[in-house]
């Protein structure tokens, strides 16, 4: 189980941590509440920097809307915290807490624990991975009370432990 220190844990290998991750769960901020099938897209920039696409929809049926931003890795920390750009001019800091060896799943928090996220490269995780995951975040000192699971599929929407879509669809 990890320590919550991401101090000592090995570097993140930044070119196989971009790619597409799926927002399984989250201690939300304002701007991800309600929404479903989330997830983060990261690109390398040729110059520098990461290329950030937030795709999301705020109901199952509703169209699918975008957020881009981008981020820098901060020197020194193992590719771990990195500073994001929300709207070009708002920064925020975030951390990779812990990933799987083989990048298919990965831990993030903001410093301070009061945001984080699990994300995973596929839409769904089984049950006992997720129970696995929450555990994992805890040892990292995420308050895993207030984590709520993003429905990512039609048949997770209205499920005991998933956020309510902004727009749910009709039964």
């Amino acid at each position: 189980m990890p320590t919550t220190s991401t101090d000592a844990a090995p570097p993140i290998d930044l070119p196989r941590f971009m790619g597409a991750w799926h927002v399984i769960a989250h201690v939300p901020y304002f701007g991800e509440r309600g929404h479903v099938a989330s997830r983060d897209e990261y690109r390398l920039k040729p110059g520098g920097g990461i290329a950030v696409h937030y795709v999301y929809q705020e109901g199952f049926g509703e169209p699918v809307k975008t957020l881009d931003s981008r981020a820098t890795v901060k020197a020194g920390t193992g590719n771990r915290r990195w500073t994001t750009w929300f709207f070009g001019v708002i920064p925020t800091k975030y951390r990779i807490l812990e990933t799987a060896p083989d990048y298919s799943w990965a831990l993030v928090d903001y410093p301070g624990r009061d945001l984080a996220w699990i994300f995973s490269r596929t839409a769904d995780l089984p049950d006992a991975q997720y129970a696995d995951l929450v555990a994992r975040m805890r040892a990292h000192g995420v308050d895993t009370g207030k984590l709520i699971r993003v429905p990512q599929l039609a048949e997770q929407e209205g499920k005991p432990g998933f956020a309510p879509a902004k727009k749910p669809q009709a039964r």
